[in-house]
């Protein structure tokens, strides 16, 4: 019986050095689960000269090649982020026939055709939980616990860093730019915080989302993508009144006639959603299948220890298969190829704020133009704001196509009597 598995680890940065820790601290009671003691052989850094406490103890190494040529290390785990060079490594790893773990969202997002095939044709396992959600258990329930199911809707709360800062915009009445400067304080912000803000780094993993719940290729180009940037103090106070919450949701939905529906935006939720509650830099994700109803999966989006914790039920499951002799054993589930719904047949409710002449006659002129483009009117509210011979409107739509909403946005800026179009964001139904 074999009594032991080998793993070496790429990246000793947050994640690498949380998923060494766990292993560590966990060691008696992972070995009592799997039945073998899981040991960390090699890790892998890109600089020997960096006092690294964390790993004393440890075969530290700057040279890939080592890993590669050691017959005796059978799971790679890759926790080094980025395209290049990790998307080689593993690779690599899998045509050396060592199994794979990995957090790597952008490597899964855009080559993980090329890495299922990878893993196939050499019969190991590639495992990537914590690609989505950190410590939240999503892949393996798609793929293994919903499979049951036909999975027509799956929405979440996917990027911590958006979240935090759309919490503070309304538990504290501020602005877009000092939140923005105290996340980036606290740590969960970068320096350089596009990748969360634009929506770029939700978009990657709603197209991994999507791939599996609705069981067909979905490539990043195929997400469309809005940020926060925009969303406002008075936007939040608003969605307040009207007794919604603004939060930057992850969207796939798996529509009949037009395909995979799959976006990536700020939305005005219902307070009685699921999502709803889930404030700070917390991650949620909200589930439909056609026997089960609705779930929803809750925790920490991400952080050295519970992402570290995703990465180790993958080793757990990649050492298990190879004690079993049967790696390899989920493969790729994308076995259909359903079109991508465009963005301009999308249908959603609407909140569009505008800033107008103060003057009679305006707001019938507004409704017309509503009308004029197929877009009903569910409510108009003329704000309580001061300016000079201006006034300020808020409107909430019916259900309507994203093409006619923007039509509509069109017809309203060529108007005289309209200042400024200052905004316009979904709304979600319950």
């Amino acid at each position: 019986m074999v009594n032991e598995i080998v793993i070496a680890v790429l990246g000793a940065g947050t994640v690498g050095s949380g998923t060494v820790k766990v292993l560590k601290e966990n060691a008696a009671t992972v070995a009592a689960r799997l039945g073998a003691n899981i040991r960390v052989k090699k890790v892998l850094v890109r600089s020997l000269n960096r006092p690294r406490p964390e790993l004393n103890g440890f075969d530290v190494t700057d040279n890939f090649d080592e890993i590669i040529a050691d017959d005796e290390i059978s799971v790679v785990v890759e926790l080094m982020g980025g395209i290049n060079p990790a998307r080689d490594y593993m690779l690599r790893a899998m045509a050396a026939k060592k199994s794979v773990v990995t957090a790597n969202k952008d490597v899964v997002a855009a080559h993980g055709k090329e890495m299922f095939a990878a893993a196939e044709a050499n019969g190991v396992d590639f495992l990537f939980e914590a690609s989505v959600g950190g410590g939240i258990p999503i892949i393996a329930p798609l793929k293994l616990s919903l499979a049951a199911n036909r999975l027509t809707e799956v929405m979440g709360i996917v990027n911590g860093t958006t979240n935090y800062m759309l919490t503070k915009m309304a538990q504290d009445r501020a602005d877009y730019d000092s939140v923005l400067k105290e996340a980036q304080a606290k740590g969960y912000a970068e320096a350089d915080p596009s990748a969360d803000v634009e929506g770029l780094d939700a978009a990657r993993k709603a197209a991994i989302l999507a791939s599996i719940a609705f069981n067909s290729r979905v490539e990043l180009s195929d997400v469309y993508v809005e940020g926060i940037t925009k969303i406002t103090a008075n936007d939040i106070e608003y969605a307040k009144e009207l007794g919604y919450t603004v939060k930057l949701l992850a969207i796939g939905r798996d529509l009949p006639e037009q395909g995979i529906d799959i976006r990536v935006h700020p939305v005005f939720l219902p307070l009685n959603h699921p999502l709803a509650s889930v404030g700070g830099v917390f991650n949620a994700i909200f589930v439909r299948g056609n026997a089960v109803g609705e779930a929803m999966f809750y925790g920490p989006g991400a952080g050295s220890l519970p992402t570290a914790s995703a990465v180790v039920a993958d080793i757990i499951e990649a050492a298990r298969n190879k004690l079993d002799g049967n790696a390899g054993r989920i493969k790729c589930t994308c076995y259909e190829n359903k079109p991508i719904c465009p963005i301009e047949e999308t249908v959603s409710s609407y909140y569009v704020r505008l800033l107008v002449s103060d003057k009679p006659g305006v707001l019938g002129v507004i409704a017309t133009t509503f009308g004029n483009a197929a877009v009903s009117l569910k409510s108009v509210i003329q704000t309580q704001r001061e300016f000079d011979h201006q006034a300020e409107i808020v409107a909430v739509t019916h259900a309507v196509k994203y093409k006619n909403i923007m039509s509509a946005l069109e017809n309203l800026r060529r108007l005289d009597v309209v200042d400024e179009v200052q905004n316009m964001i979904r709304v979600e139904s319950v």
